[in-house]
């Protein structure tokens, strides 16, 4: 799992709402259940003839210089499938929260490091550089650590809007 996976898994973002999957009418629901007459009357109950099929739609003929179109072509085409919308998370009161709860005192607002150790994540200068790689950073803010330092605290905050964390536009800018 990557360092940013993880910082999302912590927040709880990346993952779609909870949507239940539709479920289908099967045969058996379309129709209605026999009925039976109660047990005192000794009478045999009737069954009922089975419902005809649906006949299927007539093809239409195919215009000049068309070839004549396919079956397949008249089922009912299947339902678009659109992602679930995200989830927003309020991170500034999920990070406030566990930084009131935290005996240190983190400045997670403005550091990248107290970020990720509010987190429960390693912030050594080895995984802030691997994170700093993960998001894409310039090469010529990797040598000096205070510049890697700000761009990541700014990206990192990016990319959690981006997953479906609600952050103040004031914490992006």
């Amino acid at each position: 799992m990557s360092i940013f996976s993880n910082i999302l898994d912590k927040l709880g973002l990346g993952k779609p709402a909870a949507k239940p999957a539709p479920t289908a009418p099967t045969a058996r629901d379309s129709r209605p259940a026999p009925t039976t007459k109660p047990a005192a009357t000794n009478r045999p109950v009737a069954a009922k003839p089975p419902v005809p099929a649906m006949p299927k739609p007539a093809m239409p003929k195919p215009v000049s210089g068309m070839q004549a179109p396919r079956e397949a072509a008249y089922s009912r085409p299947a339902a678009p499938t659109t992602p679930a919308p995200m989830q927003m998370v309020d991170v500034v009161s999920k990070l406030d929260k566990l930084a009131a709860n935290n005996p240190q005192e983190l400045n997670w607002k403005v550091s990248i490091v107290d970020l990720l150790k509010l987190l429960g994540i390693d912030s050594s200068l080895t995984a802030r550089k691997e994170l700093a790689v993960e998001l894409g950073c310039p090469p010529e803010k990797m040598g000096d650590s205070a510049q890697m330092n700000i761009w990541l605290h700014k990206t990192v905050l990016q990319k959690i809007a981006e997953n479906g964390g609600n952050v103040p536009k004031d914490l992006l800018d």
